[in-house]
């Protein structure tokens, strides 16, 4: 992901019912645009056209595609919180499954749209409001998965919270690439699993 080098920062936030359509409007947009055109050939203009806003409306919200692009990725970051979780088995010897179910979860936070998500990779850039999402999302899924294997009798590693950095830090890297470069899902999802799972064990899994 680029550093930021251009103002990203949205222009307006809205404050009335009708501002927030407008808002979501050119984002569901320029979502379209991107993934149907790509970045370079994403312009304002043509975002514009596709929300049915004029150029002027459209800059009263952003000051250009490159912060459009970072509200897209903040809205993607702040749908990707583990649902169901709260149903997990945490039986003695039910470890894999509850693994499956974290990586099963972080790769169907992905599927929505490939080409979107690999602009998100190569084009993005940092705004302040991104950079506040990642640590606030980071810190809500670590503690989230945390909370899981804190409970299970079948993980036992050193330290739990370095383990937890470690696993969330693996999953989401490897479930990034996996939807932006449209690998094998079935194949992917068992190696990642059973190398979580095994590292979860700790040493004496491998007796």
């Amino acid at each position: 992901m680029p550093s930021s080098s251009r103002d990203v920062e949205p222009r307006r936030k809205p404050r009335q019912v009708r501002a927030e359509l407008t808002r979501d409007r050119i984002l569901t947009a320029a979502a379209h645009v991107f993934s149907e055109h790509g970045y370079a050939a994403g312009t304002t203009n043509r975002i514009a056209e596709q929300a049915r806003v004029s150029i002027g409306s459209l800059y009263q919200y952003f000051p250009n595609k490159d912060a459009i692009l970072a509200e897209l990725m903040v809205r993607h970051i702040d749908r990707g919180t583990w649902t169901h979780a709260d149903r997990l088995d945490f039986s003695p010897g039910s470890l894999e499954t509850v693994v499956r179910a974290l990586v099963r979860d972080a790769i169907d936070n992905h599927r929505d749209d490939p080409r979107l998500l690999r602009i998100m990779i190569e084009e993005g850039q940092l705004s302040g409001e991104l950079r506040d999402t990642i640590t606030r999302h980071g810190e809500q899924r670590v503690a989230e998965v945390r909370a899981v294997f804190a409970r299970h009798p079948d993980v036992h590693v050193r330290d739990l919270d370095t383990a937890v950095d470690l696993v969330v830090f693996t999953v989401e890297l490897n479930t990034h690439r996996l939807a932006a470069f449209q690998q094998a899902v079935d194949v992917f999802e068992d190696e990642l699993v059973d190398m979580v799972t095994r590292y979860l064990r700790g040493p004496s899994s491998a007796d």
